[in-house]
């Protein structure tokens, strides 16, 4: 029995774009399962950059924090969707994702969006992580 979260990207079906993420992600049964609302770069004083990049490391540090409270890493991540306002975002919000993550590569989706909630936002994202216990 597996142990671990698996990566799928089939050699029949084009590689993931730059290597950034998995086309599917096999989670190992009796893991235990975080979900993430929508998160966005604010600090924990409630303010936020106009700087896209400083909202996207902000971002990925409220989501350390997260996984840190549920006993988790970025290593346990398997799904990450994000939401951006201009297409040239995209490839910033995934250097700066790659990072965090280093090697692992989670599914992954970008979708650029015409808005956010809140004007101030330029970026949003969601994660979904899984652990063996």
């Amino acid at each position: 029995m597996a142990t671990t979260n698996a990566r799928h990207n089939p050699k029949s079906i084009m590689a993931p774009h730059k290597n950034v993420y998995a086309h599917g992600v096999t989670v190992v049964a009796g893991s235990e399962h975080l979900y993430t609302a929508g998160e966005v770069g604010a600090r924990p004083d409630g303010t936020i950059s106009p700087v896209f990049e400083e909202q996207a490391e902000q971002l990925m540090a409220n989501f350390k924090a997260i996984l840190e409270s549920a006993g988790m890493t970025f290593e346990d991540v398997v799904k990450v969707t994000t939401y951006c306002l201009k297409p040239e975002d995209i490839m910033v919000w995934a250097g700066i994702r790659n990072r965090y993550l280093g090697d692992h590569r989670p599914a992954s989706t970008s979708v650029v969006v015409a808005g956010l909630a809140f004007k101030e936002w330029l970026i949003e994202a969601e994660m979904v992580a899984a652990k063996k216990r």
